[in-house]
């Protein structure tokens, strides 16, 4: 018996509701809190490979676990900062030593567009933050000189343009974590000379605001490693290190006290990480450690609870030194 246009049934297989439209079966649409946020996505963007820079784009849905799937290409950035609204995510300057800000659209797939630049020249190893609204970018390494800079400046996500200054970091350091809550960035450790060496302190700005970081507390470890940091709205997470130290450690915050970090578990090797999050978890990506091994895993942790990060998937290439964002992260 053929089947009327507008008849509804549930797919057991994929857990949907669907329609007939008279030719296909359809998947409704529900509202579920990922769903506000684009569909809780992450995106691992460039870092270095075997060989080198490499500007592929991957991506994962974070509430599952599997390989990630191929996305696209960066422009010219590997190995900068990351940020995102629910919408847009932003890749942030890098290596070899660029102040170039792109962006794409986190929905869909497709290589990076032109946003615009940086308040400085030839910068690299940057961490980035965001809300909804607003990008920030904080410390770096500027190229050739490889001194450390504390600059911190920031975007409009929804717009284009060059960033504008909003600060300036406590300690001249690069290769920092950072992660935010929606009024909240936050700042962990990092290091670079001339400069402090590898520290071990957290900072915060009001991300509506301009100005200077204030002291929020100490890790349980002098670490840098960038891009190692994400969060949901109450909780900020920062795993791994290097390449000054490598470490398997997890440390969380609470976003909105003060006060130093505790020990919330490991990751399965010591290496840096990138990292990105929904609401519910935390996933990291990739890593390096010497002599020249490149990871390409994935790993995740629930970020209410404590304990070791757990077996995603993999990347699609091994590779270190990414950049990682969501839309589904605690800023939003």
């Amino acid at each position: 018996m053929a089947v009327p246009s507008g008849a509804l049934r549930f797919n057991a297989d994929s857990r949907k509701l669907e329609y007939y439209n008279g030719e296909a079966w359809w998947q409704i649409d529900s509202f579920t809190p990922d769903s506000a946020t684009g569909g809780a996505r992450g995106v691992f963007g460039s870092g270095f490979a075997p060989g080198g820079g490499n500007l592929a784009i991957d991506y994962v849905t974070i509430s599952t676990t599997g390989n990630a799937i191929s996305f696209g290409n960066a422009l010219t950035t590997y190995g900068g900062g990351s940020c995102a609204s629910s919408t847009r995510g932003l890749f942030i300057a890098g290596s070899p030593g660029i102040n170039n800000i792109e962006y794409i659209t986190i929905s869909s797939t497709g290589n990076a567009v032109t946003f615009g630049y940086l308040t400085e020249l030839r910068v690299t190893n940057v961490s980035s933050c965001s809300n909804s609204t607003r990008g920030i970018r904080a410390g770096g390494c500027l190229v050739p000189s490889f001194t450390g800079t504390s600059t911190i400046d920031y975007v409009t996500i929804a717009s284009t343009g060059n960033a504008v200054s909003f600060g300036q970091l406590s300690i001249t350091r690069g290769r920092l974590g950072a992660c935010a809550s929606s009024t909240r960035g936050i700042f962990f450790g990092g290091g670079y000379a001339p400069g402090p060496g590898v520290t071990n302190i957290i900072d915060y700005v009001t991300i509506a605001s301009t100005g200077n970081p204030t002291y929020f507390g100490d890790l349980i470890n002098a670490q840098e490693g960038a891009h190692s940091a994400c969060s949901n709205s109450i909780r900020g997470i920062r795993a791994g290190g290097g390449p000054s130290n490598y470490r398997n450690v997890i440390e969380y915050i609470t976003i909105a006290s003060l006060g130093n970090s505790q020990n919330f578990g490991n990751i399965s090797t010591a290496r840096p990480v990138g990292a990105c999050a929904s609401s519910t978890r935390g996933i990291f990506g990739g890593g390096y450690t010497v002599p020249a091994t490149y990871y390409n895993t994935i790993e995740y942790v629930t970020i209410s609870t404590l304990g070791n990060a757990t077996n995603f998937g993999q990347l699609t290439l091994q590779r270190h030194n990414m950049s990682a964002l969501s839309n589904g992260h605690g800023g939003l």
